[in-house]
């Protein structure tokens, strides 16, 4: 009877230790951001500091483990085996929701995806006890199994702590950009004492109730703390900001670094303590409930589970190889890494590459912004206006341009404010216990303060507002996909279980499907060549990038026309289909470039700044042989769509002989620029010209036909196009490589 009970225990602690990785991967970007991006302290040390906050957090975990068993859902009214179908239902919606959050790079909440998956998992396994076959209850009496406050209260607070979050973080940081300015480090010492005095406080303060509450060791000291928070929060602000001045006046700490290292220390330490239950909380209640049904000698589906409202004592070292795993994914994980840049990105101070496209929605709230900006500068006196902007003016950094790869996403002060303000709103929430996600408060922070210190400007705004559209979105998704994913698996294990296997097959499927594309994704973003470059480019830089653009994309448009012709004369929808997505791909690459340009221009060094007009030009040709290939393929796909007829035989039998004619030529000029032998240019350009005629004589061909025998005019119409964006295509290259013997003829000469 308890065998298929103890295989499903076994699959729960595997997934506990996969949910830990995924989990992991996706919620670094809480603690880590503010760090990395403000390039305080070393990439190791960071890393260092953040992994003893998460054992620290493991260990103090304890008091969160009661929310898997009866915080969403009244244990008394459910049976062993419904226990153990909601919880496997849970751990296995959790691990693919969370996968392929981090496949997108981007961050969720694991304690919004972990509530919600309870909550639908339990109300499915209610609705059949209800309506099963023995149920005589009405939906009335679904009250009864789900604990509605709790779950009522979460939802408040995810709406409660976006606002909040985002609003507190703007007012901070704009208040703390008026005292420091970007140059902190001319302010009076006894600011930055003052300063650090009331930071470390705050983020103590967070450690103690955040870190000690919970644990075995809180009741030793409960009498010291409660009672007398306003004694505790002024007494450390005046020790603090004595050692703050000393460390300033005696050692010159920087002590916005102190607060950093502090910051992050006390968030990974947050993280782990409360949404380690998020991961392994589950399976420690499934075994838990298994112990207490074993002893009882009740059938599977006759035990009240009312045990679980009890308290049980979690076990140390279980915790302890928890925050194990968690470290080793902390430092392992490249979709961490992934997450943690749309963290860094979406509130960098510079401009660079946009990883999200903007939308109506943000375009409507920047123009609204802009209008109130501009109606507050009618009602603040100019005087106060220009004292402000006088603070929130940057300082020009003489970096050498070979070392502008140094330039932190943005500064200690803003790295600060985000622990700061992050480590008091948590601190404050868990006080009154009050349910928010960790996520939520730490994004939401980081963007408030990167919107007060005027990081989203003209030429960004549209962009990074999209993006927190985006994550939001992704926030709500997460609850609603996470209930209704976690009620359907509820059903299925439910209605015979031997869905279990079928599912952890799916899921192992799945995350492996995942990881693939993932890395392939790397490997592309990698390969990828684009101009926000950190070394210094000279005029055999200028070469050496813009060949490599050429070999490429002769390459890649030598396969898409072949696919085009072979996929037209096989009318295969599907394969036109997926040429095009290639196709829209190649054009995004170029048009991403040509944006990069700015980037490239400020790259190069003296001497080769005549050479950006090349550049400038080689692109351009570039972009006029991506769009005709683009075309080409899309009114293929169009006309195949619309199941207008097949091209006729002569028809195709001309298409294939101008692909093979133009695959010779494109292979050839591939070669020439990935080995760099521009000497053979004058040969490929000879051979353009017979390639030339026979798009032209295919053209005569075509005008015969219509005037004996071709009745289609729809065929008709996509076989001059193709033709004609041939010509154009050929006519690109071919101005391409004239631009470049030239270029590579006059550069030869200077030497």
């Amino acid at each position: 009877m308890g065998d298929p009970y103890i295989l499903m225990l076994v699959a729960l602690a595997v997934l506990a230790i996969v949910d830990l990785v995924v989990g992991v991967s996706n919620d670094a970007v809480n603690f880590l951001n503010s760090a990395i991006g403000s390039k305080a302290i070393s990439v190791r040390n960071i890393m260092i500091i953040a992994s003893l906050g998460v054992f620290f957090g493991a260990i103090t975990s304890s008091g969160m483990m009661e929310v898997a068993r009866k915080g969403i859902f009244n244990p008394n009214m459910f049976m062993f085996q419904d226990i153990m179908f909601i919880f496997m239902a849970v751990m296995i919606t959790d691990i693919l929701l969370l996968d392929i959050f981090n496949s997108l790079g981007m961050p969720t909440s694991t304690t919004v995806s972990i509530v919600f998956e309870l909550l639908g998992a339990a109300v499915c396994i209610s609705l059949i006890k209800i309506y099963g076959p023995d149920g005589t209850k009405s939906f009335v009496d679904l009250w009864t199994y789900i604990n509605h406050e709790t779950a009522t209260k979460i939802i408040f607070g995810i709406l409660l702590s976006v606002v909040v979050a985002f609003s507190v973080g703007a007012i901070v940081q704009f208040a703390s950009r008026l005292i420091y300015s970007f140059n902190f480090e001319k302010r009076a010492s006894y600011i930055n004492a003052l300063f650090g005095g009331f930071a470390i406080t705050a983020i103590t303060y967070f450690i103690i109730i955040k870190g000690l509450k919970g644990t075995p060791f809180y009741k030793d000291v409960k009498f010291l703390i409660e009672g007398n928070t306003f004694t505790i929060i002024a007494g450390s602000f005046v020790v603090w900001s004595l050692i703050s001045q000393l460390l300033i006046q005696f050692f010159k700490v920087n002590v916005l670094k102190l607060i950093i290292g502090v910051g992050t220390f006390s968030l990974a330490m947050a993280f782990s303590g409360n949404d380690l239950v998020n991961f392994v909380g589950v399976p420690i209640a499934a075994w838990n409930s298994y112990q207490a049904w074993e002893l009882s000698g009740i059938g599977a589906d006759a035990f009240s589970m009312g045990v679980l409202a009890k308290k049980v004592p979690s076990n140390i070292w279980l915790l302890l190889f928890s925050g194990g795993i968690m470290v080793v994914t902390l430092w392992t994980s490249s979709k961490a890494q992934n997450v943690i840049k749309t963290g860094i990105d979406l509130s960098r101070q510079g401009e660079g590459h946009e990883k999200f496209q903007p939308n109506p929605l943000s375009r409507v709230v920047v123009r609204a912004a802009m209008t109130i900006n501009k109606g507050i500068s009618y009602v603040i006196p100019q005087k106060t206006l220009a004292f402000v902007d006088a603070k929130f003016q940057k300082p020009v950094i003489a970096l050498p341009k070979d070392k502008t790869y140094e330039l932190p996403a943005f500064d200690l002060v803003r790295a600060a404010v985000n622990l700061i303000v992050a480590g008091i709103l948590i601190s404050i929430a868990t006080s009154m216990k009050l349910p928010l996600s960790t996520t939520y408060v730490t994004f939401m922070v980081a963007m408030g303060t990167s919107l007060a210190d005027r990081a989203w400007g003209r030429e960004s705004a549209v962009y990074r507002v999209a993006g927190v559209i985006n994550v939001i979105g992704g926030w709500f998704l997460t609850a609603i996909t996470a209930f209704l994913a976690a009620a359907l698996v509820a059903y299925l294990i439910s209605w015979d279980m031997v869905m279990i296997p079928i599912l952890l097959a799916f899921v192992a499927l799945l995350i492996g499907r995942n990881t693939l594309i993932h890395r392939k994704k790397s490997k592309e973003v990698k390969k990828q060549e684009y101009i926000e470059r950190a070394d210094l480019i000279t005029i055999n830089g200028v070469i050496e990038e813009s060949s490599d653009h050429i070999s490429e994309v002769a390459a890649r448009v030598n396969k898409l026309y072949t696919n085009v012709v072979d996929d037209l004369a096989s009318h295969d929808l599907n394969k036109l289909r997926k040429t095009d997505k290639h196709v829209g791909k190649l054009n995004d690459e170029i048009d991403g470039l040509k944006d990069g340009v700015f980037y490239f221009i400020k790259s190069l060094d003296e001497t080769s700044v005549p050479a950006s007009r090349f550049y400038i030009m080689v692109l351009g040709y570039l972009q006029d042989i991506a769009q005709s290939i683009s075309y080409i393929s899309r009114a293929s796909y169009k006309h195949v769509n619309n199941n207008h007829k097949n091209l006729k035989k002569p028809q195709l039998k001309d298409l294939k002989e101008i692909d093979n004619e133009l695959t010779s030529l494109l292979n050839k000029v591939s070669e020439v620029f990935h080995n760099r032998t521009f000497d053979h240019l004058d040969a490929v350009l000879v051979e353009k010209q017979a390639l030339f005629n026979d798009v032209s004589k295919s053209i005569e061909k075509q005008v015969e036909r219509i005037r004996t025998d071709e009745t289609s005019p729809k065929n008709t119409s996509l076989y001059f196009s193709i033709l004609l964006e041939t010509k154009d295509l050929i006519s690109a290259l071919m101005s391409l490589l004239q631009t470049y013997e030239e270029f590579h003829l006059s550069t030869k000469e200077v030497k």
